[in-house]
């Protein structure tokens, strides 16, 4: 196996950026995973049992994902072998597997990493199958997406998916001290401007390092970046957020429970993290909209007019200040009582109509605009509402085969409870993670 630090010619560590230079050595090195290296994670049982089979590597970049499936080829005694799956195809696939075929012969297997596995499709991932059946290769595929979204179950059923965590504060920190013992120099950054950049790195070990590298690159001699300082010299890194995949689910999921359970910050929150990711607004007006309908309805029928009316003052005006304007709904909805009770109605009908078929409505109910239609019984008996006491004649609607139905029930619970109350809840739960 080649030299875990000698890629493309680059021998000399000084040619290579940090973030490559410091790549872990050994398992043991690698930050912020304990839960799979750690004493028990499931990696280091695997090391210890001797035996590692095809894994997927699941997590954001800068996690360490490659590190560690070079270093368990290390650590298995396994020839390590890499593909890209956004330059390779099917031709690059035979190839791979005929050359760990050959090695299989004299008795040296082989570990296939693959990056970005989920740009595979289905057919490339089906070509895995045989050469991880009969032991050719052990796969290691990494991804950013989803894999039970990504990845044809096939191959999920012969893989163990393996989670990677983005590092905490903790990690880079520890990683920022492993890269001024490596520089042989402190960074010129004050205290708030260190976990400043420790914030930027949102999580992801490589942009740490390439942050704290551009740091020593512009600091000038004696010169201590604060955090204004820093922003202007290396920019902000924007949050990881994907538009169409995980994180998009997971934030918009994490808006509508914000809401739905009456919680307005946390709703402003998650909004102002989508935004900031750029989402589009009027996607956040739409799922607003729904919101409205389905976790406020009828215990306060204005939920749905008070969107409505984000929506255009948005369209009018637009970025930024359009925005303030679904942050006022999302409140509004935040703190608004809640009730699914029209929602339910509306699935159970909906399930009804779909399960009884093309029931015809009773007679009574039908216009006969002729003659042969009014001998038929059409429109017999029908009573006019208006006419009746209180303006309600009580007749039955539903198709006389169906019977009677009961769909809406009203269950706004949070009429009686004083929002005040909820957000006051807020407030305490607030001081009590404050105090620990």
């Amino acid at each position: 196996m080649s030299d875990l630090f000698s890629a493309n010619g680059m021998d000399q560590l000084e040619d290579r950026p940090l973030a490559d230079r410091m790549r872990p050595r050994v398992l043991e090195d690698v930050v912020g995973q304990g839960h799979l290296l750690g004493e028990d994670g499931i990696l280091s049982r695997m090391l210890r049992s001797g035996s590692l089979g095809s894994l997927i590597f699941w997590g954001p970049p800068g996690t360490g994902k490659t590190t560690v499936a070079r270093l368990l080829a290390d650590a298995t005694d396994l020839e390590f072998e890499q593909i890209s799956a956004i330059f390779s195809g099917v031709a690059d696939l035979k190839k791979c597997f005929e050359r760990a075929k050959g090695r299989r012969i004299s008795s040296k297997r082989t570990l296939l990493f693959v990056d970005e596995i989920h740009r595979f499709n289905r057919a490339q991932l089906d070509s895995f199958l045989p050469v991880m059946e009969d032991g050719t290769i052990t796969l290691v595929g990494a991804t950013t997406e989803n894999p039970s979204f990504e990845l044809n179950a096939a191959l999920l059923s012969r893989s163990h998916v393996l989670t990677f965590q983005s590092l905490n504060e903790d990690a880079l920190i520890d990683l920022l001290k492993r890269a001024e013992e490596e520089m042989g120099r402190e960074l010129p950054l004050d205290e708030d401007a260190r976990l400043s950049l420790v914030r930027m790195a949102d999580g992801d070990g490589r942009s740490a390092l390439t942050l704290a590298e551009d740091v020593w690159r512009t600091a000038g001699e004696d010169e201590v970046f604060d955090t204004e300082r820093l922003a202007e010299v290396v920019q902000r890194r924007a949050p990881i957020y994907d538009k169409t995949k995980d994180g998009h689910y997971n934030l918009i999921s994490a808006l509508h429970k914000s809401i739905r359970g009456s919680d307005p910050d946390a709703a402003l929150y998650w909004m102002c993290r989508m935004l900031e990711g750029g989402e589009d607004p009027l996607y956040i007006i739409r799922r607003l909209t729904v919101m409205a309908s389905e976790d406020i309805g009828m215990a306060d029928p204005n939920a749905l007019v008070q969107v409505n009316a984000a929506r255009h003052a948005y369209q009018l005006v637009g970025s930024p200040e359009g925005e303030y304007a679904l942050a006022q709904a999302a409140v509004y909805l935040a703190t608004a009582p809640k009730s699914n009770a029209s929602y339910l109605a509306y699935k159970a009908a909906r399930m009804d109509a779909r399960e009884h078929g093309s029931l015809v409505p009773p007679k009574h109910i039908l216009n006969a605009p002729t003659t042969m239609m009014k001998k038929m019984g059409y429109g017999a008996s029908y009573r006019y509402d208006h006419d009746e006491p209180d303006a309600f004649s009580g007749q039955d609607y539903f198709p006389e085969k169906m019977g009677r139905q009961k769909y809406y029930e009203p269950n706004a619970r949070g009429f009686e409870r004083d929002i005040q109350k909820r957000l006051s809840y807020w407030d305490r739960l607030r001081k009590e993670r404050g105090n620990q």
